[in-house]
């Protein structure tokens, strides 16, 4: 009952002040210019009030996350899970900075598999959505419908993991969380769409009657201009392979091979993996029944965001020039 007495009161906090700078944002914008398919003023606040809140609760949850990883074992035993926890403390990132190699090398994992498979991704995105947007190349349709009908029918889980481990061969290996995610037919779709709303064909006819041939054509007059889109399929694919965990459930068995998302996975499906590797913490420092186990996987949360989190506002202008212009049809 406090919990919830606790959740009120702060959501009360928060929707009146979202209110209040709802009112002022819309207020001083009027008072600035008339727009003149402005909508009246309480609709104006309204939708700043929507938005705002839809905000908040984007952010909140990582924040509540950031609050219970430095809550302490006490207070999360005694109160649960609050805002305003009775006692604060650092043991969980200082049992998380103990696992030592583990750490880091999940961590070097989730950077090798990220930025080798976002630049492949892209790779192979750039030039599979360039066949399928040039008219003169004879086989698009066929291609575009390969990629599709991907989209809607597949072999199913046994006869993938059988063709990958025993075919292919990857088990054990960065090649096993790298190449199953490697083709996304979405993105190529995305990609064509952008090249048709922001190449124009005189270019390409250009370059043609230069003497460039299509690689030259590709990289050296369409991916400049066509950056905005680039930098969108590469933040797709980048967060896509910084939270993937599933195919190292079904191809990783060397632990030295852990990405970040399964180190934090296999911690929450058993807790013995903490056990397991209590060698590598200091001696002496926890014993496995004070240790914040609670803490601990908030902290290793927070270690998995931060990183991405940043890695957006970077990409923030292209993906909203992006997105827009490789939605529209013409």
């Amino acid at each position: 009952m406090n919990q919830w007495n606790e959740l009120t009161k702060i959501l009360t906090i928060v929707v009146a002040a979202v209110i209040v700078l709802a009112v002022f944002l819309a207020s001083s914008r009027r008072n600035t210019y008339k727009l003149l398919n402005a909508i009246s003023l309480p609709a104006e606040i309204t939708l700043h009030v929507i938005i705002a809140l839809f905000a908040l609760s984007c952010v909140i949850p990582f924040i509540f996350v950031i609050i219970i990883s430095f809550s302490s074992q006490e207070s999360l035993v005694s109160i649960g899970y609050s805002f305003f926890p009775a006692s604060w403390s650092t043991r969980s990132y200082e049992a998380a900075f103990k696992l030592g190699a583990t750490l880091w090398r999940s961590y070097f994992n989730s950077f090798v598999v990220t930025s080798a498979g976002t630049s492949l991704a892209v790779l192979i995105c750039i030039m599979y959505s360039y066949g399928l947007f040039r008219k003169d190349y004879r086989f698009r349709g066929f291609f575009a419908f390969f990629a599709f009908f991907t989209m809607i029918f597949s072999g199913g889980l046994a006869p993938f993991v059988v063709v990958s481990r025993n075919l292919l061969g990857l088990t054990d290996n960065y090649a096993a969380l790298i190449v199953p995610m490697l083709v996304n037919p979405f993105n190529f779709i995305i990609m064509r769409t952008y090249y048709k709303t922001s190449i124009p064909e005189s270019i390409i006819e250009a370059a043609r009657i230069d003497g460039s041939g299509e690689f030259r054509t590709l990289f050296s007059i369409v991916v400049p201009i066509a950056k905005p889109g680039i930098a969108t399929i590469a933040l797709l694919n980048a967060v896509a392979y910084w939270n993937d965990w599933y195919h190292s459930l079904l191809f990783i068995r060397d632990r030295t091979l852990y990405p970040l998302q399964y180190l934090l996975m296999e911690m929450q499906r058993n807790i013995e993996f903490i056990t397991r590797n209590s060698a590598m913490l200091s001696a002496g420092t926890f014993t496995f029944s004070d240790l914040p186990t609670e803490g601990l996987r908030m902290a290793l949360c927070a270690f998995i965001v931060i990183p991405i989190a940043f890695a957006y506002p970077f990409f923030q202008r292209y993906i909203i020039s992006g997105l827009t212009l490789g939605a529209v049809k013409e």
